[in-house]
């Protein structure tokens, strides 16, 4: 099953994009993974909230297959252990599903159309984080369940 991540904006920070490459580099061993980033809504200044949701949707949907399993990395999902996790990503690539996406929306989250497309919410922790910090600690998780699935000694119970 192909795996990809689908995030909006650039990351401005060279930590995090450097550990990005790494992750993305490591779960490539495991499972074809790709990752798509999307450009900022262009004169976001001038346009609401609704609007830059509505605006970034368009873009998210146009990426998704009709027959792919979509997570939204949301607040508002799921909170897993890496365990857990990993059971979760073993579940979905048994499914028989052809693609297994997560989405990373923009600073103001995600429009209801993306909301109403997506199979299942997942929330990485209670706290707040930058949507660009995100993309890695998601990565970095994503390798971390692939891991533990292969009975390997990067997870320490």
């Amino acid at each position: 099953m192909k795996t990809k991540l689908i995030y909006v904006g650039k990351t401005g920070k060279s930590f995090l994009t450097e550990g990005e490459k790494e992750y993305t580099k490591r779960v490539k061993r495991y499972t074809p993974f790709e990752t798509i980033e999307l450009p900022d809504v262009k004169n976001a200044k001038k346009r609401t909230e609704e609007e830059i949701k509505s605006i970034e949707a368009e873009a998210i949907l146009k990426k998704i297959k009709p027959s792919d399993y979509v997570v939204l990395l949301d607040e508002k999902g799921s909170e897993f252990t890496s365990i857990q996790f990993a059971s979760y990503i073993q579940k979905q690539f048994n499914s028989g599903s052809q693609g297994l996406v997560f989405v990373i929306g923009g600073p103001y989250g995600f429009s209801n159309e993306v909301y109403q497309r997506a199979n299942d919410q997942l929330a990485l922790s209670k706290l707040t984080f930058s949507h660009q910090m995100v993309r890695m600690f998601f990565i970095e998780q994503l390798y971390r369940g692939l891991t533990i699935l292969k009975n390997e000694p990067y997870h320490h119970q």
